[in-house]
């Protein structure tokens, strides 16, 4: 999470035994009531949260691909096969890591449980709509709405966790802003829709980054969770005689690799979401979005605007002026 929060490090923040970190494994933890490390710049953990967030963004870029080719498939059986899929993925994981003992006493942690029971809806909902939004064709909303939520991230993170913003990076969470109002102002009609995906998923990341519980083996409690409805539904829908693997061979493939193509860009976020400050975050999640919309535009032949354009502009603008204030903060500590 970087110098920023620290007493979240993996390392420190857990749950009744070792934390599992992917990047730092064989790195032994400290008990709950052991001092909290003076934070301190920890540059290689920033550069592996860089590199996770840049992955996982990356990855959430051309998932519209994915879900296009799922388009006779509902929208809830995709993710309801998403949940199950990636159930049997993150056992493998888990077990590789010998995490077992971590997923354990996060289910029996109260204050855990209650959070990540939470957590578990918020993603639920946010792919559900999401899936939704790609195969109705309306992947600029989704796009749209996850322009938004950069900002959301570093509003959360300033008035949550108390990261400060340099005049530089205020101006360029004024200019992101004015580039997404002038999107917004094109597209009122599936407002709704980018507006919760937006408050959706930053709520989840900023849950998920004061949880004590580290990223496997809370993705592995949000996803039992959510298994059963998953099981329930997709028993439903063959007691209906419905087609609850697609209708083709290809639909059966892709659905069953639903479990590696949602885990590993999750659990990329959740390492970089503990690794760097949020507004960091933050700025790094127009990468996703900005991938959709060309896909939309070039690939989609979804209808593009003077505003669509304008929006680009400037929120590609602002993402260089936050992050040459990032740069300008950094030497100065340094």
């Amino acid at each position: 999470m970087g110098c920023v929060n620290y007493p979240f490090n993996a390392r420190y923040a857990k749950v009744g035994s070792p934390a599992i970190d992917l990047f730092d494994i064989g790195t032994s933890a400290a008990p709950m009531n052991a001092p909290v490390p003076v934070p301190q710049i920890d540059h290689r953990r920033a550069r592996i949260g860089l590199l996770c967030g840049l992955g996982a963004y990356a990855a959430w870029g051309v998932l519209p691909v994915y879900f296009k080719a799922l388009a006779n498939v509902a929208p809830v059986l995709i993710v309801a096969h998403r949940i199950v899929w990636s159930l049997a993925a993150l056992a493998v994981l888990v077990t590789i890591l010998k995490g077992w003992p971590a997923v354990r006493e996060a289910l029996r942690n109260p204050k855990t449980r209650t959070t990540l029971a939470l957590t578990a809806t918020l993603i639920a909902v946010n792919w559900l709509l999401y899936v939704y939004a790609i195969n109705s064709g309306h992947i600029l909303a989704g796009s749209l709405g996850y322009y938004l939520n950069p900002l959301a991230n570093i509003l959360l993170g300033r008035f949550f966790l108390h990261e400060t913003l340099s005049r530089r990076q205020w101006a360029a969470v004024g200019i992101a802003a004015l580039g997404v109002a002038v999107l917004a102002a094109g597209a009122l009609d599936t407002l709704w829709l980018s507006l919760t995906l937006c408050f959706s998923f930053a709520t989840y990341g900023l849950l998920r980054k004061r949880v004590a519980v580290d990223s496997v083996s809370g993705l592995m409690v949000e996803t039992m969770l959510l298994a059963p409805l998953a099981l329930a539904y997709i028993a439903y829908q063959a007691v209906r005689g419905g087609a609850v693997f697609g209708e083709t061979g290809s639909d059966v493939a892709l659905l069953m690799a639903a479990g590696i193509i949602s885990t590993i860009p999750l659990l990329l976020f959740t390492e970089a979401a503990r690794r760097l400050p949020y507004a960091t975050v933050g700025m790094l999640q127009f990468i996703a979005p900005t991938i959709q919309f060309l896909l939309a535009i070039l690939v989609y032949d979804e209808a593009v605007t003077r505003a669509h354009g304008i929006a680009f502009a400037a929120i590609w603008t602002a993402v260089a002026l936050y992050m040459s204030g990032t740069i300008a903060r950094r030497r100065v500590k340094s």
